[in-house]
């Protein structure tokens, strides 16, 4: 969709399966198995849900989704399914190609939003999926995901980055940056110390995919946060700050792990915040 200046697309790598206690943390499971019908393994589907951001001479791609590289074994763990989407037959639809991709703007580095960074060539090496890319990352959130503590350790798979690192595309930035002109990064911890989103500024226009800040639109309300987030209270207090300035100045909200519901607009109902939905 055209956006301003720019052009947005919410790209799919596919749906995979959580638990669905982790996902809604203290939350009784009464309450949100109603819009999130668990499996027999108690795990609820999810989005793989990655942004476009095309302008006149950049391709720019927010987070990678879980990507191909992984076994049988993980992939039947988390249910991972690339039937209905996948990232690079996602953007030749674009009339893209890896190649053309610019910039990789990272959320953070759990295994659900880098793993589409890189993948094994035909002799079983390690290689970046977008060669000509700048993956940029935020510096605190690098540091520790290579160096994870025992609670987070299965959440970071070095392989996602390690070689990003050989081949010199890293980019790390120490705060909140302009990646280019109308777009920026700007810190929303809570799920990790340097968790961030990404924002789209143009003509008056102000969009923001949430990354895990707010991973689907049933995590909208304030106490509905995941038992994966390392400081939930940090979780809370921004996502309270960033939707009442979300309503408030009318942003667009791309979600990415929403399994339907990928973009829309903040509403007001009997005090409670939903969404109005905007095809993606």
């Amino acid at each position: 969709m055209q956006f301003g200046e720019f052009e947005v697309y919410s790209i799919s790598d596919g749906l995979f399966r959580l638990d669905g206690g982790a996902m809604f943390g203290v939350v009784p499971k009464v309450l949100w198995q109603s819009t999130n019908e668990p499996d027999t393994n108690n795990r609820i589907l999810l989005g793989l849900n990655c942004l476009l951001i095309k302008t006149k001479n950049e391709n720019i791609l927010v987070d990678t989704g879980v990507g191909q590289n992984f076994d049988e074994k993980f992939a039947g763990m988390f249910s991972i399914d690339h039937d209905k989407g996948e990232l690079i037959r996602g953007l030749s639809k674009h009339d893209l190609s890896p190649e053309d991709i610019t910039k990789v703007v990272m959320t953070h580095l759990h295994f659900d939003h880098s793993g589409g960074n890189c993948k094994l060539d035909e002799s079983g090496r390690e290689v970046s999926v977008f060669p000509n890319a700048v993956y940029h990352m935020r510096q605190g959130e690098f540091e520790y995901a290579n160096n994870p503590d025992p609670r987070s350790k299965g959440s970071y798979l070095k392989k996602n980055w390690q070689a990003l690192e050989k081949s010199g595309q890293i980019e790390l930035n120490k705060d909140d940056a302009e990646i280019i002109p109308g777009v920026s990064v700007e810190l929303a911890a809570g799920h990790t110390r340097d968790h961030q989103v990404v924002k789209v500024r143009s003509e008056n226009k102000t969009a923001c995919f949430l990354g895990d800040l707010v991973p689907t639109q049933s995590h909208l309300k304030t106490p509905y946060v995941m038992g994966y987030d390392l400081y939930p209270n940090t979780t809370m207090e921004v996502k309270a700050r960033v939707l009442q300035q979300a309503f408030k100045e009318n942003w667009l909200l791309l979600f990415e792990h929403s399994p339907n519901l990928k973009a829309g607009y903040l509403v007001e109902k009997e005090g409670r915040f939903q969404i109005d939905k905007v095809e993606m």
